[in-house]
């Protein structure tokens, strides 16, 4: 009897410690945070090197190019396969039972697809989806072509319930691929996690992030991502942790001073800004009448218009350009420091010289992480990924739809190039669920968000709800 009461009164003063300001259960959960990982490249060989930089100015022509909606947002294929220098991913469950999958998280693109079981021998190693073992499973039987530059991805709209970072979403609409034109060989990466407006879809589909954001099921209807960087660190594994996705939520820890605020331009597809001013070795370049950016994690590099790219390599003594499989990049001497500096309208954000090497061509020279873009008129200005992004922790706003940047802390930054345990894939308790298209959500039992709280959870639920911590 005195063990029970013990117990009782210890849950009680646990709830009561962590529960200051906290939701209740008739209000949403403050936010979730998910892990990510990182696939880095399994060789430096420089002849592949070369073709994974000739893949990725390919996959943005086709990716931002002025085509139809139905067409925009597309090169899965080629993005999943290892010819980035890295990808950033994380762990999503689907179906009932619920199994997890890989997949990289792309804000430059608003589908979710995976691969199918019955896709064969053409989609790799890499885990696959079988809609046999799955309840929730439902066939829309809407068929859908992805083309890319030098293939396509086929296969048929679905819905199932999604779950991420403790979020479940039901009736989710995604792709289920049965068909790619090569081989899909990254393993263990699934498919793509689409981060951006449900007016690229091609599937049109509401993406995951969306239906929460809008339906009211997160605290703040944003997702931040912080990036970790490990290509300035020699011996890095081909997986090492990535860093992290918060989901309706801030994370306090891992930035510094105020989250600097930018509305994107036009009706929201793309998370695209303008971009005020650039700023290489101290040297304005030129950008007048080319000033918008996409914020895009799913591409490694940063893509921008001939003029502005070779200003930029002539602030740098002894670049050359590139040639053959390497046109639209620069190869420049490694031993210079390159200070680049970002300014959207508001503080100027620098960008470590590391990231800007994007790999070493030679014993002496770099290749340059700035490149080309071959998109044409009606595509964007520039293209920034995680070359920019590991720099600063991003935020990525349903309402108003705005795009915000802030200092990362020295809890982020510790975290470069410190090898980890690399978490592992996960089924995380539900803590809010949804239909999609929803006004409103469903909360199990809100879940304040201090670590007391998450012990607390998971005393209460170990009889009925299997618990694995994110």
């Amino acid at each position: 009897m005195f063990a029970s009461v013990s117990l009782t009164t210890l849950l009680f003063l646990l709830l009561s410690q962590d529960a200051s300001g906290a939701p209740t259960t008739s209000t949403a959960v403050v936010g979730r945070s998910m892990p990510i990982r990182r696939l880095n490249p399994s060789s430096q060989n420089f002849t592949l090197v070369a073709q994974q930089a000739k893949d990725q100015r390919d996959v943005l022509v086709v990716k931002y190019s002025g085509q139809s909606l139905q067409q925009r947002g597309t090169g899965y294929n080629l993005c999943v396969k290892s010819f980035m220098s890295q990808v950033y991913y994380g762990t999503i469950a689907i179906g009932t039972p619920p199994v997890s999958y890989d997949v990289i998280l792309d804000t430059g693109s608003s589908d979710l697809w995976l691969t199918s079981s019955t896709c064969g021998a053409g989609c790799g190693t890499s885990p696959t989806y079988d809609p046999a073992k799955s309840s929730t499973f439902q066939n829309l039987s809407t068929p859908f072509e992805i083309q890319y530059g030098s293939g396509a991805v086929a296969g048929y709209v679905a819905e199932e319930t999604v779950q991420m970072a403790g979020f479940s979403v039901a009736k989710q609409g995604f792709g289920v691929v049965n068909a790619l034109s090569s081989a899909f060989n990254t393993n263990p990466v699934s498919g793509i996690m689409g981060l951006a407006w449900s007016t690229l879809s091609s599937t049109q589909q509401t993406p995951f992030w969306q239906t929460l954001a809008s339906g009211g099921s997160w605290d703040s209807a944003l997702f931040g991502v912080q990036l970790t960087r490990y290509g300035n660190v020699s011996g890095a594994a081909q997986n090492e942790p990535g860093g992290v996705i918060d989901m309706g939520y801030t994370n306090s820890s891992l930035y510094t001073g105020s989250i600097e605020y930018h509305n994107l331009v036009g009706t929201p597809q793309y998370w695209e800004i303008n971009m005020n001013t650039l700023t290489v070795q101290g040297k304005s370049i030129d950008i007048a009448g080319i000033s918008t950016a996409i914020i895009d994690t799913g591409t490694t590099n940063i893509a921008g218009p001939a003029s502005a790219i070779a200003s930029i390599y002539a602030q740098i003594p002894g670049s050359q350009a590139g040639t053959g499989q390497l046109e639209g990049y620069y190869t420049y001497p490694c031993s210079t420091t390159v200070n680049v500096q970002f300014n959207f309208g508001g503080n100027d954000w620098s960008m470590s010289s590391a990231d800007f090497t994007h790999s070493q061509a030679s014993t002496t020279e770099c290749l340059g992480a700035f490149f080309v873009s071959s998109i044409g008129q009606g595509g964007p200005s520039w293209i920034i990924g995680d070359a920019f992004l590991k720099n600063v922790y991003s935020v990525f706003k349903y309402s108003p739809a705005s795009v915000g940047f802030a200092a990362l802390s020295e809890t982020a930054i510790a975290q470069d190039g410190i090898k980890g345990a690399v978490p592992s894939p996960t089924i995380g308790a539900v803590t809010v669920a949804t239909n999609t298209g929803a006004a409103s959500s469903t909360v199990s039992g809100a879940v304040p968000s201090g670590s007391l709280s998450i012990l607390l959870c998971f005393w209460l639920a170990s009889a009925s709800i299997a618990f694995l911590s994110w």
